[in-house]
């Protein structure tokens, strides 16, 4: 018996998304599988990494569904099916011929004097003072200082979303199945007044990251969704409890993408 019977398909809507759509569909029906919009035991997403992270933001970041992605963007570092492989991706699903990696969740608790919030990211958390100052804040570790922070501001991942801007900043690519969180600098001020780490720091799962911004006033980057806070008394950061499951095909290998994505020339 198939463990995955009812699809939703999650598209961005442009003209390649919607033509691998269609052959996806009758694919999908060729092998009698069910494509509906709710109750659905798979969830899958045409486009780039941004349709990826939208599905999963779509779906509250149920942990029962399963995720994949159709690459017809650009990057795609989220995205496993190429359009060439949609049969065999269908069929490999009609026989179960599949694996499943569990992923970590970033969730934050953005404590102010007035409320407390709390998100799910899959990628990534970037704080900043508001409006865009240096940003000073003192950062703990399981209640131990790490540091008083100064500059541009700070990058907080997950493994899987340490592909991402975290490159960028020089921060480490981490084996997406690793349930870790890399505390990453944004343009570190290294004076005789403030000392920083110039480093990313990679933390294991379960370390609590407590934050403490000096001026209180915070805009928060969830996944690239701003959100504006006053009087900030203390940002929370962890991976504990909340994991997605990814559906992988069997030929995955991590180490793969990376060198398809980051360093193949083709």
């Amino acid at each position: 018996m198939r463990k995955i019977n009812k699809i939703k398909i999650f598209s961005n809507e442009l003209e390649l998304s919607n033509q691998t759509e269609k052959e996806l569909v009758n694919l999908l029906k060729e092998y009698n599988f069910e494509i509906v919009d709710e109750d659905y035991d798979l969830a899958i997403a045409l486009g780039g990494d941004g349709a990826f992270l939208k599905m999963v933001k779509n779906n509250n970041f149920d942990s029962e569904v399963y995720y994949i992605g159709i690459n017809t963007g650009t990057l795609g570092f989220l995205q496993e099916i190429r359009p060439d492989e949609i049969r065999e991706f269908v069929e490999s699903l009609n026989s179960n011929n599949f694996k499943v990696d569990k992923i970590g969740v970033l969730e934050t608790k953005i404590t102010t004097e007035d409320s407390i919030s709390r998100y799910y990211s899959l990628n990534e958390l970037v704080i900043r003072e508001l409006e865009l100052n240096v940003f000073l804040a003192d950062i703990f570790v399981e209640k131990c200082k790490l540091e008083r922070f100064a500059g541009d501001g700070i990058l907080i991942t997950t493994s899987v979303g340490s592909s991402a801007y975290n490159t960028s900043l020089g921060g480490a690519l981490i084996y997406n199945t690793f349930h870790t969180l890399q505390i990453t600098p944004i343009a570190p001020l290294n004076t005789k007044a403030y000392r920083n780490l110039l480093n990313s720091i990679v933390l294991p799962e379960r370390k609590h990251i407590e934050i403490y911004p000096a001026k209180r006033t915070v805009l928060a980057t969830f996944d690239g969704e701003n959100k504006k806070y006053n009087n900030v008394k203390k940002i929370e950061c962890f991976v504990k409890n909340k994991k997605l499951k990814f559906l992988r095909m069997n030929n995955y290998n991590y180490i793969n993408i990376v060198n398809e994505k980051f360093l193949s020339d083709k």
